[in-house]
């Protein structure tokens, strides 16, 4: 159905306030102590332009400032969000474009101070040449209102009549409004049929979906009657706000459903019919953030393909072919969802296979071979070592077949049965041009790996038709085998040529890429720990307060 106005933009995980402190900063005053203020910028992912955020109070006579203004970011664990902070010395009488009066920066990304510990980093401050800058210190805490879930019941009461033959059909739609004035889907209720008093079953959402936090934006709810062709007919609307909707906590809410164009060609139009809020109620529960806050750290393994339909490495033609002017596909993808994953895994060790390769001297053909060559500890450093070891392979091994993908899935999935107290939860990266080989005993692997702490994306590169993949993808049917149903959607897929800038941008596609293949991650890690009842573990105590160092007299 065609429901105008609507905006594809994804919720935030949630909402981050970023709390600022520096040590031991630059003194630039000759007769009294720096006056810093630090300036927040956060880059464009389109145009990697940086494009100042907001600044801290300026807080006079001090190298070492805890700011009492905070910086309130949209959270995706999704994306690569890099910020830049930049610190200043203000002197009332210049502004701060002055060289002399910057007292240093600091890069990272908004993913490395939440899977910092306890969500704090400590980073130097660098950019003044010959000088030691000090420190920044950073902590990130999720607003509390962006894990309610809010459970409401509506009905309604005297609609219009739509159908010739029976009465209407009705369902409501429900919209968040946005900054520009558009409106996003955020639910749909059921339809209950034949009726013009239908009352709908109880439902719940997260408060963010509706209001993206803000209590008084405008919630709109649009009254449909269904129809079996797909073109509803609308019946009327009605607007309200998160904060209208909790008073029902309290009382029944009625409002009225309007129909602008009978309202303007009928002079004794009163309403298409009332809907009433006849409960209300909010929750809060557990967070991504919490468990990331609480220790929970995220252990990423890459499995690469290296059978021979990928062609010739050396050939330019090759889906593995290392161009010296740009990155593979392969690479692209493995270093797109890698370079997000590892700012959640505390030590930057990866487990990094192939399969379907010949393997030097003696030709054994594998399907779970150390990309270092190493079967005692397949474990890489940092995202650029699982690369160095994909390239090194390539030139050692020979390509040949054929696609079995259950052997590595069941390598991860055991050692994610070692570990079910929610400490550590496990992603799979397969990285494949192509048929699966080995389907029923795949389907078997995901069907055992549903109830560990794990989930496994598939990235499909090259041109082939990924029609098996789909199958294991669970979105819309859950993968099966033997009669066993996979207990949880764990397995995420996409075809890597979907994402491709056709401007060429590398950039662009890698985090395009990532945004899909990423975005489940937090809700499959969540719906495991909420089947298994576990709670995150509270933060490690803060050496809590970061200590001034002591001021030089």
């Amino acid at each position: 159905m065609s429901l105008g106005g609507v905006s594809d933009r994804s919720v935030p995980a949630t909402k981050i306030e970023i709390t600022v402190s520096c040590r031991n900063l630059l003194d630039l005053d000759t007769f009294s102590k720096s006056d810093p203020m630090v300036v927040l910028y956060t880059q464009s992912r389109a145009s990697q332009e940086w494009r100042e955020f907001g600044r801290t109070e300026v807080i006079d006579n001090t190298l070492n400032p805890d700011f009492v203004r905070k910086f309130v970011l949209d959270y995706f664990f999704e994306e690569k969000q890099n910020l830049r902070f930049d610190v200043y010395n203000v002197d009332s009488k210049t502004n701060i474009s002055k060289p002399k009066d910057f007292l240093g920066q600091a890069f990272l990304a908004l993913g490395e101070v939440i899977g910092g510990q306890g969500s704090r980093v400590e980073r130097p401050l660098t950019g003044v040449p010959g000088k030691k800058c000090g420190t920044i210190l950073l902590t990130a805490e999720e607003l509390s209102n962006c894990r309610d879930i809010a459970t409401m019941q509506l009905c309604a009461n005297k609609l219009d009549k739509k159908d010739f033959f029976g009465k209407s059909d009705p369902f409501l739609v429900f919209y968040r409004s946005n900054e520009d004035g558009t409106f996003t889907i955020c639910h749909k209720t059921e339809v209950v049929k034949n009726t013009l008093n239908p009352v709908w079953q109880p439902f719940s959402i997260p408060v963010r979906a509706l209001c993206n936090g803000d209590y008084d934006r405008t919630v709109k709810i649009d009254v449909y009657d269904w129809d079996r062709n797909g073109s509803h007919d609308f019946i009327g609307e009605f607007t309200t706000s998160y904060r209208e909707l909790s008073k029902a906590q309290n009382q029944f809410t009625v409002y009225e459903v309007l129909n602008p164009r009978k309202k303007c060609k009928k002079k004794k139009y009163v309403n298409s019919g009332t809907v009433t809020l006849l409960s209300f109620s909010v929750d809060s529960e557990f967070t991504f953030v919490d468990y990331i806050k609480g220790g929970t750290q995220l252990n990423f393994t890459v499995a690469i393909d290296f059978t021979a339909s990928n062609g010739n490495p050396l050939q330019p033609t090759s889906l593995h072919y290392m161009s010296p002017y740009q990155l593979s596909a392969y690479a692209m993808a493995l270093k797109a969802v890698g370079e997000i994953i590892q700012d959640y895994d505390s030590d930057k060790l990866f487990p990094a296979y192939g399969f379907g390769a010949k393997l030097p001297p003696e030709g054994r053909i594998s399907h779970q071979f150390p990309l270092n060559n190493n079967d005692e500890d397949p474990n890489c450093v940092g995202i650029e070592g699982v690369l160095e070891s994909y390239f090194q392979s390539l030139r050692t091994v020979q390509l040949y077949g054929p696609t079995y993908f259950a052997p590595v899935i069941n390598q991860v999935a055991r050692a994610a049965a070692k570990i079910s107290d929610g400490s550590q939860y496990y992603v799979l990266l397969i990285i494949t041009d192509g048929v699966i080989s080995d389907m029923t005993q795949t389907k078997e692997a995901i069907v055992s790996a549903s109830s560990l702490p794990m989930s496994i994306i598939i990235v499909g590169v090259g041109p082939a038709m990924f029609e098996a993949m789909e199958e294991l993808d669970g979105d819309d049917v859950r993968v099966s085998s033997r009669g066993r149903y996979a207990e949880r959607d764990i397995v995420q897929f996409v075809p890597f040529r979907d994402y491709v800038d056709r401007s060429g941008n590398q950039v662009l596609s890698m985090a395009r890429l990532a945004k899909d293949v990423l975005a489940e991650i937090p809700e499959q890690l969540l719906s495991y720990m909420r089947t298994r009842d576990i709670r995150p573990r509270p933060p490690p105590p803060a050496n809590s307060s970061p200590t001034p160092a002591p001021e030089q007299p």
